[in-house]
């Protein structure tokens, strides 16, 4: 008896120790402080006793951060939901979509491409008001100038209206550092001033000469020595345009009055020569006009067949391939959604890239392997990769 009085003293006076004895040690402590008559609340059974001291320790382990027998809140909220977890989406920026398979945004636009047409509504409006024109009145002028006239008249006001810009040809050739085409345009100006009388036969392209048409122009000049196209513009009267080529159109036109004045710097001589080269323009291009038109975003398809020659002609002034496709259908391709597996740095989209994204693009009618594969792909993606941005066009070209 005496023993066990000392034994309930002694713990009573010494210092808590570093851990909390375990609830069955506190149980046997408990039945030793009743059989002394030392317990405090001797209603509590052993049980209840173990209970409380449970909770007890509980409540020591989160406040000093060992709670290592009980669950975090947290973790118990994880494990008791995965689903929920999973379940919540990324918040998205306004106009923009994620697909969950690879973490690519696309960005639909109204007919823009960033950088290159900033001036896009007004674009579309003036492209607009230029189709209503030429379906009410240029298109039909046109196929009476093509049916009225004899053939032979229609390509002799040609050859002598582009005759008369065979010096531009020349000039531009000689700044690109292209003799041997230069002085093939100088010969063809000579020959079809003198033996093509004035330049409504075209002589100098049949044998024994065998000189082609080749056009060029401070445009191409610019191009050749680095020079970008600058925003893309849709000029009344004029067409599909870019501000690089509209500055060197102009210094086109201001060359030849400037060397041999009048008549060719009044509008007796540049009225005439603009219709026919608009008459001629929209005879020859008839075909292509209408592919454009029926395309599923004429403005877009306009646009692009546009910026495209041009980049091929500059292309080719360097002794190079031509960057892309300028068919329409490849044009229209270029503008289609991609839903693609794979995430590009920066956002700076390749052609390499668009087209490893277009040929992982998703299948319609995807089952639940190929989702798990690409969400699979996508969490092996570095975190700190940004996602591609595509920009895709909704609505779409022409000169006149």
């Amino acid at each position: 008896m005496l023993l066990l009085i000392a034994a309930s003293v002694g713990l009573a006076t010494s210092p808590l120790p570093a851990e909390l004895p375990k609830p069955t040690m506190l149980a046997q402590i408990v039945a030793a402080q009743q059989a002394a008559g030392t317990v405090q609340n001797p209603q509590l059974q052993p049980d209840e006793t173990q209970a409380e001291a449970d909770s007890q320790m509980a409540a020591a382990s989160v406040a000093t951060g060992t709670a290592a027998d009980a669950p975090s809140q947290q973790q118990a909220e994880a494990q008791n939901t995965p689903e929920q977890t999973e379940a919540k989406p990324a918040a998205e920026p306004q106009e923009q979509t994620t697909d969950a398979a690879d973490g690519t945004i696309v960005v639909t636009g109204s007919s823009e491409t960033i950088g290159r047409d900033p001036l896009v509504e007004l674009n579309e409006a003036a492209f607009d008001l230029t189709q209503d024109v030429d379906q009410a009145f240029v298109e039909p002028v046109a196929e009476a100038y093509e049916k009225g006239l004899p053939k032979p008249v229609r390509k002799g006001l040609r050859n002598f209206f582009r005759n008369l810009l065979e010096p531009v040809n020349f000039l531009n050739y000689m700044l690109q550092f292209k003799p041997g085409k230069a002085f093939e345009t100088l010969g063809r100006f000579a020959i079809n001033s003198t033996v093509g009388v004035g330049g409504f036969i075209d002589v100098a392209k049949t044998k024994p000469f065998s000189l082609p048409y080749r056009r060029n122009g401070f445009a191409n000049t610019l191009g050749y020595y680095g020079v970008g196209p600058g925003p893309f513009l849709v000029i009344p009267l004029v067409g599909s345009t870019t501000l690089r080529d509209f500055v060197g159109g102009l210094l086109d036109q201001s060359l030849l009055p400037a060397i041999a004045g009048k008549p060719f710097g009044t509008p007796y001589y540049a009225i005439p020569a603009y219709t026919v080269n608009s008459l001629e323009f929209r005879i020859e291009y008839d075909a292509k006009l209408e592919k454009i038109r029926d395309s599923d975003d004429p403005y877009y398809a306009m646009r692009e067949t546009y910026l495209c020659n041009r980049e091929a002609e500059i292309a080719a002034l360097k002794n190079r391939p031509p960057p892309r496709d300028c068919s329409i259908e490849a044009l229209m391709s270029e503008g289609a959604p991609l839903v693609g597996v794979g995430v590009v740095a920066g956002g700076d989209l390749t052609q390499q890239d668009l087209e490893a994204a277009t040929s992982t693009a998703i299948p319609t009618g995807f089952d639940g392997a190929s989702a798990a594969q690409n969400s699979a792909e996508m969490e092996a993606q570095p975190e700190s990769v940004a996602p591609a941005i595509i920009y895709i066009s909704e609505e779409v070209v022409q000169p006149i």
